[in-house]
Parts: structure tokens; C-alpha cells; sequence
């Protein structure tokens, strides 16, 4: 009977009505603190989970994981492909041609990165064809001049599918006529959508097409790989540039986007850090409640020492009495951030569709929408923390309780 008395008597003190209702309510808000501080945790560490999945699904699924380029434009690049491709950690290659310019529709004009490609290589290397929202990769055949604009793109153009937009290239021509900025007149094929400010700055050509823009001949500005993990990209890419000799260049994503996700990796961590916090503080509340308990119950301590109860299990009672507070804290806040994890992004865009305000502008922030990921691995942490200090916290009080002397307590009783 004895060797339960710390279950029994701990859990019937967590069920028993105070006379102290101020104990009570003390009571109360540890456990609900603590399973606020709990949801709170999960909850923003999904968003961050899910900012960090986007970007590399989304992002990192349009920007090249890594790319080879050479001196004065690459040639024979189809046996160079074949090259590359040859290496273990590459998974795919793809030719290309860049041109920076200011499309000009209607009076409106927005500056674009153009990329010239094979609409059959670009498929193995990019995720361009799930996300057409008009059109095809396969209207853009040697010729056309059809281009396939991001959707803000199109939007800030005021331009949809079949309309001609003007390409304007930071390249002079010279005629009999004096110098003039090089233009060409394009035909909207197509309009993709990633979520992301790519669909502000990126459009779509044919490779010849771009290749007789820029003059380039037969030539191609580079390479770009698909790798099969995009976090060794940069000792892959050094790997293969070293490999192929002099003249060669690599260059991978972190030199255009690793400063985000480094900066998503940080704030994941003191975000993690710093709302743990709430989770102490919630969690050490319960040293107040049990102090206050022990202080009510001096007199049924001491029964129960006389009666043969030792100081341990007198302890093992406040013990078990401020860690069934806690686990009801953490499950409840458990439950509650599971839910708003899995539904806080249809949450938001309800919200914003009912008063339209729009909370990530896609020109400020690399996607429009508020992404969320539920990583188990994360509620483990979280919990398992929680219930470590929830038992550091009843340490203090049990200890207290343990102490105290029946014979003084029961003198006045």
C-alpha cells in the first residue's frame, strides 16, 4: 500500500477541491501556460519547417542547384553534357542561355531574366512543367519567338496568353541610322506559377531563339545540373571544374539564395530557443502551485509520516502531483499545435480572401502564402523538454514537503 502512496495520494491531490481557491487558479494557469508555451513551440517551428521545405522544393526546384560555365560561351556542349552527367552526385543536365532585359507591354515595363532552354532538358532539371498555369513547355520550338512569362510577371505587363510583349536587351545594335538598344517582339505562349518572387523576374524561350538574340552562334552561356542532394552542391561543383580543366567556372545556389536559407536555419533556432522560454516559465509556475500545496497540507503530511510514510515517498507524492499538472499542460498544448500545424495555412488564406489583405507580398518575400510542415521529430524535442522541466520544477517543493517534521506540525493541531 505504501509503495503507491505517492500515485494515489499525488493524483487525488491534483483531482481534490482547494479550500484555497487562489491555489487552484494558480493551478490552473501553470497548466494552461504550459500547454500555450507548447502549442506556440509547435506551431511556429512548423512554419519554419515549412519555409524551409518551400524553398527547397519550390525555389530550389527553379534556381540551379549548381552550374558550368566557360570562357566566352561553351560550344560543344552536348559531349560536355555527356561529361557531366557521367558524375555520381549529378542527376541531370540541362544547356541554357541567360539575357537579362525590360519587357515592355501596353506602356508597362518590368525587368525579367530571360533564360533560353530546351524544353526536353529543362523538364530533367526543373520543376517549370508542374506548375504551368497556361500554355506548355513544348510552344516554345526553334523560331516561334514565344516566350512563357511568371504569373506577377504577366500580371504587372497586363499581358495574357497570345499577346506580344517587347524584349528589350542591355546590348547596343549599330546601323546606318546611329546606335540603338536591341529589341524583339515576343508572343506569350505560357504562364507559370511557383509561389515565389521568381514569378516577378523569370521568363521562358527557346535556346536558339536566345542564341540568335544574343548572338551567340551555335554557343550556350553554361550547364545547369540537377544534383541529388543540392546540400553538396558546392564541393560537387568544385569537383567537376576542377575535373574539366582550365577555362571553367562553377557556380552553385548558395551564392544566390544559401544567405536565405542560412537565415531561415538561424531563426528557426532562436525562435526554437526563445519561445522554450514561455515553456520554463509555464513549467516552473508549478513550483508556486506546490509550494502553496505543501504549505496547505502540513497537517496531512504529517499524518501520513506518523502512520509510517517515509520522506520519500512524501516527496514521490508532489512529485507525482506536479508532473500529472504538466503532462495535462503538454497534452493539451500537444493537441492544440498539432491542429493549428496542419491547418494554419488554410486558416490564413481564408483570412485573407474574406478581407484581402494579403500578408507575404510575393515582391518582398520568396513565396506568397504561409507555408507549414509537421516535423514529428520537433513535437518529440518539444514535449520531452517540457517534461523535463515540468520534473526539474517539482523537485524544490517535494523536497520541502520531505522535511517536515510531524511532531512540530501536529503540536498545534
Amino acid at each position: 500500500m505504501l509503495d503507491r502512496l505517492p500515485f494515489l495520494v499525488g493524483l487525488r491531490y491534483v483531482r481534490a477541491k482547494r479550500r484555497n481557491h487562489f491555489i487552484s487558479f494558480i493551478s490552473l494557469t501553470s497548466m494552461l501556460g504550459l500547454a500555450l508555451g507548447v502549442a506556440v513551440l509547435i506551431l511556429v517551428l512548423s512554419v519554419m519547417n515549412g519555409f524551409d521545405h518551400e524553398l527547397r522544393t519550390r525555389v530550389l526546384g527553379m534556381v540551379p542547384h549548381s552550374r558550368i560555365e566557360q570562357m566566352g560561351g561553351m560550344r560543344d556542349w552536348k559531349a560536355l553534357a555527356e561529361r557531366v552527367s557521367h558524375h555520381r552526385d549529378v542527376v541531370a543536365v540541362a544547356p541554357y542561355v541567360r539575357q537579362q532585359g525590360m519587357f515592355s507591354a501596353g506602356g508597362r515595363t518590368q525587368g525579367a531574366l530571360v533564360t533560353g532552354i530546351q524544353p526536353d532538358y529543362e523538364r530533367k532539371v526543373s520543376i517549370i512543367g508542374k506548375h504551368m498555369q497556361a500554355g506548355s513547355l513544348d510552344d516554345l520550338t526553334p523560331g516561334s519567338w514565344n516566350v512563357i512569362l511568371g504569373d506577377l510577371l504577366a500580371r504587372n505587363l497586363g499581358v495574357g496568353v497570345g499577346d506580344r510583349v517587347t524584349l528589350l536587351v542591355p546590348e547596343a545594335s549599330i546601323t546606318p541610322g546611329g546606335v540603338f538598344p536591341r529589341l524583339k517582339r515576343f508572343t506569350v505562349s505560357g504562364i507559370f506559377k511557383v509561389g515565389a518572387d521568381l514569378d516577378a523576374n523569370l521568363a521562358y524561350a527557346n535556346i536558339e531563339d536566345m542564341q540568335a538574340l544574343a548572338r551567340l552562334g551555335d554557343k550556350v552561356d553554361g550547364l545547369r545540373l540537377e544534383l541529388d542532394d543540392l546540400f553538396k552542391a558546392g564541393p560537387v561543383t568544385r569537383d567537376i571544374v576542377s575535373s574539366l580543366g582550365a577555362g571553367y567556372r562553377g557556380l552553385d545556389w548558395t551564392y544566390t539564395h544559401g544567405n536565405l536559407f542560412q537565415a531561415i536555419q538561424m531563426e528557426k533556432h532562436m525562435i526554437g530557443l526563445l519561445l522554450m522560454v514561455i515553456v520554463a516559465v509555464a513549467a516552473f509556475n508549478i513550483v508556486s502551485t506546490l509550494v502553496m500545496v505543501v504549505t496547505d497540507k502540513h497537517a496531512d503530511i504529517a499524518i501520513l509520516r506518523t502512520i509510517g510514510a517515509t520522506p520519500r515517498s512524501i516527496m514521490g507524492i508532489f512529485v507525482v502531483q506536479g508532473l500529472a499538472i504538466g503532462i495535462i499542460g503538454i497534452v493539451l498544448g500537444v493537441v492544440a499545435g498539432i491542429a493549428l500545424a496542419l491547418s494554419v495555412s488554410d486558416i490564413i488564406a481564408w483570412f485573407q480572401s474574406v478581407t484581402g489583405i494579403q500578408f507575404l507580398d510575393p515582391n518582398v518575400y520568396f513565396i506568397s502564402y504561409l507555408p507549414s510542415r509537421l516535423e514529428w521529430d520537433d513535437v518529440w524535442v518539444i514535449v520531452s523538454s517540457a517534461f523535463v522541466l515540468t520534473f526539474i520544477s517539482t523537485l524544490y517543493p517535494a523536497w520541502r514537503a520531505a522535511r517536515i517534521q510531524p511532531a512540530e506540525v501536529l503540536r498545534y493541531e
